[in-house]
């Protein structure tokens, strides 16, 4: 496919959904693949350029997923692709827990230039986020000597078994798989549009804030035993809910009090998608360890923990990687931070404060919608059935969302009954005012379906 066949910076559909070889790919998928994918409708993909994705039946589609904000620099980027395919001709595997070669370094270097807090820095490799915080639990208990850990109701680190005892996103994703890691606690993630404990506001994080220290250290774990506090920024797979920059702040003042590690999930909300370099970046936050994959490598795999110096001091052989900073994966990384830090992460604010000055006035414009918020290009549009009580609508969440599709625009959900908007940071104005416009009609007529 060549640039020439772009004949539109929006979508142009030319079948039915699915369209006949997405049917054919469906029946076989359905025949092969795990039944334990989460698929919201079907998408074929076959080719992709910046935000711009086609299907295996010649449709485009606007990407406002980039698979789950992974295509930070859009599909097929040609100064990543060139990268990839330079380092792939040269060198593809050699295992960085065994050798030594200059990209894995010179990615750790920019790591620890960009990472919150002065200091040196050591940064470990691994594939996916969920290992980036396997070996942030493990760091944690290595350095502390204490095994406890605390994480968030809504919070999503990952499925392999250490970063799932974390998690508490969905039932489904434990349910069944026996006794997880103990010695993991949880407690209320701030929600202003909901103050789970009652209050509003200032009053409402500070509650969030104060319960750790008020209840789980008096009632249920000494602080002394836990090693961790486990936090994203802003929840991903909870409903792109931000945390209050007061909440994060007085948690890394209780982190500090007891000699409490703050390990900062940044795997979704990183990488400049919140038109600064770490969504905990906003607040001010210096986490102890962070977690960083998705958005770093524009769909390679790849992530990374990065840690103090003093903390991640283990020894050889204490934790490795076979395929964590592999070299093709690294020099993906390499351009894909050079184009954010010279003109995505910018673009990402920029547009970011474009579509939520479009669509701030929805909850007033449209009655199922009950909220809007996020930053930069990681923007959460929350669907309720009403807005005085507030009832979660996941019925028309998903309605929006399948909708969206058979007009041209890829978005998936996040929580109980969230729209989540995480284009690629490289989007231009044309593309923003299709995406919401296209949704905005989308959510009228599925509230006109439903009586509202």
């Amino acid at each position: 496919m060549t640039n020439a066949k772009l004949q539109s910076n929006v979508a142009r559909l030319v079948t039915p959904l699915p369209g006949p070889n997405a049917r054919a790919i469906l029946e076989r998928d359905a025949r092969s693949i795990s039944s334990s994918y989460t698929r919201s409708y079907p998408f074929v993909a076959k080719t992709g350029r910046g935000a711009m994705v086609e299907d295996v039946d010649g449709n485009w589609f606007v990407d406002f997923a980039a698979g789950i904000a992974v295509a930070s620099t859009g599909h097929c980027h040609p100064d990543v692709v060139a990268a990839i395919q330079k380092q792939a001709a040269e060198l593809i595997h050699m295992s960085g827990t065994d050798f030594y070669y200059p990209n894995m370094v010179e990615l750790a270097e920019k790591l620890c230039e960009i990472a919150p807090g002065k200091g040196q820095k050591r940064v470990y490799y691994g594939n996916s986020g969920t290992e980036a915080i396997e070996a942030a639990i493990k760091l944690a208990r290595y350095h502390t000597h204490r095994e406890k850990f605390i994480s968030f109701y809504g919070g999503f680190h990952g499925r392999t078994m250490g970063a799932l005892s974390l998690t508490a996103s969905k039932a489904v994703q434990r349910k069944g798989f026996g006794s997880l890691l103990s010695g993991v606690f949880h407690a209320a993630y701030p929600d202003p549009y909901r103050c789970p404990h009652g209050s509003a506001g200032s009053g409402h994080c500070a509650e969030c804030a104060s319960f750790i220290e008020r209840e789980l250290f008096h009632k249920l774990v000494a602080p002394e035993d836990v090693a961790g506090i486990v936090i994203e920024p802003i929840q991903g797979e909870g409903g792109y809910l931000p945390a209050p920059a007061e909440f994060l702040r007085e948690l890394q003042r209780l982190c500090r009090k007891h000699g409490i590690l703050l390990i900062s999930d940044e795997v979704q909300c990183g990488m400049g998608r919140t038109g600064k370099w770490w969504a905990g970046d906003h607040a001010g936050i210096e986490p102890d360890i962070l977690c960083v994959a998705k958005g770093i490598a524009s769909g390679m795999p790849l992530s990374a923990t990065i840690a103090r110096a003093d903390i991640m001091n283990w020894p050889p052989g204490a934790h490795a990687s076979t395929f964590g900073g592999n070299l093709v994966s690294v020099a993906a990384a390499l351009e894909t931070i050079r184009l954010i830090e010279t003109k995505y992460m910018e673009n990402a604010r920029v547009m970011g404060d474009y579509i939520f000055g479009r669509i701030a006035a929805w909850p007033e414009r449209h009655a199922i919608v009950g909220d809007v918020r996020g930053k930069g290009l990681m923007i959460g549009i929350e669907i309720v059935l009403d807005r005085k009580t507030k009832e979660r609508a996941h019925y028309l969440r998903d309605a929006i969302v399948l909708r969206a599709f058979h007009k041209g625009l890829l978005i998936l959900g996040a929580g109980e009954n969230t729209v989540r908007l995480s284009p690629p940071l490289m989007i231009d104005r044309e593309q923003a005012d299709f995406a919401v416009d296209t949704l905005d009609a989308c959510i009228a007529e599925v509230a006109a379906s439903a009586g509202k």
